[in-house]
């Protein structure tokens, strides 16, 4: 097996790699080659069987191919060295004819080789006149034989010599024919794998080209959400901010107008700050990537300061919040990431929940997973509306006490749950109450 390998490496330095040249060149070399070692087998067979003007005739066509494979292969003179192997090829082949006996030897069936030959290494287009001047030989040939028969020498010295000369040049077409086809099958073989290789290639590279579209469409799209945000939401509250302020500034208020103002001033004031949160949490999370730190995290730990944060935001507005869970659950989680997911339901079920409503906050272990659920029996929303909830085509809409989002909060939760390795869901009908549901890894 290795001798194999190694013949075909040393063939493949002989002949030029697919890097060097194309088919029809390799090809060439190839064909000088064969053709070589063919002519060096007939020098020393015609000398031996009484043929010495073919023996030296051979020896001449071996130095000649030998030099133009030479100046092919090595000096990169190809087209020309073809061209000058097909002419001299033809007018060696008229003249073994006229010494070697003519239609009794075998110059009609090496002719017929040679054409074959030669119609695999000349350019397509020179293929037509080739065929036409190796048939205009034989015919002519075979013309000046017939009515000329005294200028074709019979150069065999006996029937034996003949019968060996004609077996050895049948011997030697079949070889050639052989390894001429072996060769072109193993290179069509191998062109065909180089291109299904390219196509894949190019299908994988035009996927790529298709994902990158993708990419700089969604990018396009979060750059007009972000625009929108900082151009409409994040603008309406700080005109009011403005007002309130103007107001203070330009007229005369007593104690009870101030307060007022100063209230609604300040709710104003953290909805905007809330609403930036989200905004800079969220564009950081794009831009630089999200580092998730799982571990396992016990409920009490994570969530007790947020619920009671929370709850404390949810009197303000007259809303109970209710939690029936057992705090010592362990779930696999990012700390952090897990705090910001539930404070942002919380707090949007805290926005659309009218006045004296009710949120409750469960937690229950089903299977390997822990279900974490905020419901609240607030304003609800339709289908079309959960169904693009979880993404940027949201609308931020206003709340019961007519709090503004930026639309993000919800994506947020949805793209930080599924980094911890959870999953999020909503279930909900207009004027029935909204339900929550997240799901965790539970620990052991």
């Amino acid at each position: 097996m290795r001798l194999f390998v190694n013949i075909n490496r040393l063939w493949i330095r002989l002949t030029g790699s697919t890097a060097e040249f194309p088919l029809e060149f390799r090809i060439f070399h190839a064909l000088c080659l064969i053709a070589s070692l063919a002519l060096a087998y007939n020098v020393p067979f015609n000398y031996l069987i009484g043929l010495p003007y073919i023996a030296l005739l051979s020896l001449i066509t071996l130095i000649i191919f030998l030099f133009l494979y030479y100046r092919s292969r090595y000096h990169r003179k190809v087209k020309s060295s073809i061209t000058i192997f097909t002419i001299i090829g033809n007018l060696l082949f008229a003249i073994n004819f006229v010494y070697n006996s003519g239609t009794y030897g075998p110059t009609d069936l090496l002719m017929g080789l040679s054409i074959l030959l030669v119609l695999c290494v000349v350019p397509k287009n020179q293929q037509k006149m080739w065929i036409a001047v190796n048939l205009s030989i034989i015919i002519g040939m075979h013309l000046v034989e017939y009515f000329r028969p005294g200028w074709i020498s019979n150069s065999y010295i006996s029937r034996e010599s003949r019968y060996w000369d004609l077996s050895s040049a049948y011997v030697v077409v079949v070889i050639v024919l052989y390894y001429t086809i072996t060769y072109l099958k193993r290179n069509y073989d191998h062109e065909k794998r180089s291109a299904s290789e390219k196509a894949n290639a190019i299908e994988l590279q035009n996927r790529h080209i298709t994902k990158q579209n993708h990419d700089l469409e969604r990018i396009n799209s979060e750059k007009n959400k972000l625009m929108s945000i900082i151009a409409h939401d994040l603008r309406s509250p700080l005109s009011n901010i403005q007002n309130y302020l103007e107001l203070v500034t330009e007229y005369e208020l007593d104690t009870a107008e101030r307060r007022m103002v100063e209230g609604d001033l300040l709710k104003v004031t953290r909805r905007t700050i809330d609403m930036l949160g989200k905004l800079l949490v969220w564009s950081k999370a794009q831009m630089d990537g999200v580092n998730v730190k799982l571990s396992y995290v016990n409920l009490r730990d994570a969530l007790f300061n947020t619920i009671e944060l929370e709850k404390a935001i949810a009197l303000k507005k007259d809303i109970a919040l209710i939690t029936e869970l057992d705090w010592g659950i362990k779930i696999v989680a990012d700390s952090d990431m897990l705090q910001l997911v539930i404070r942002n339901l919380i707090s949007n079920a805290i926005k659309f929940t009218s006045t004296g409503g009710q949120i409750s906050f469960k937690a229950k272990q089903i299977g390997s997973e822990c279900w974490l659920i905020i419901r609240d029996n607030g304003i609800g929303m339709s289908s079309d509306k959960q169904n693009e909830l979880f993404s940027l085509q949201a609308q931020s809409t206003f709340g019961t006490d007519n709090e503004k989002g930026v639309g993000l909060g919800l994506l947020l939760c949805k793209e930080f749950t599924e980094l911890q390795g959870g999953r999020i869901w909503v279930e909900s009908a207009p004027g029935a109450g909204t339900a929550f549901f997240v799901s965790m890894p539970a620990g052991n």
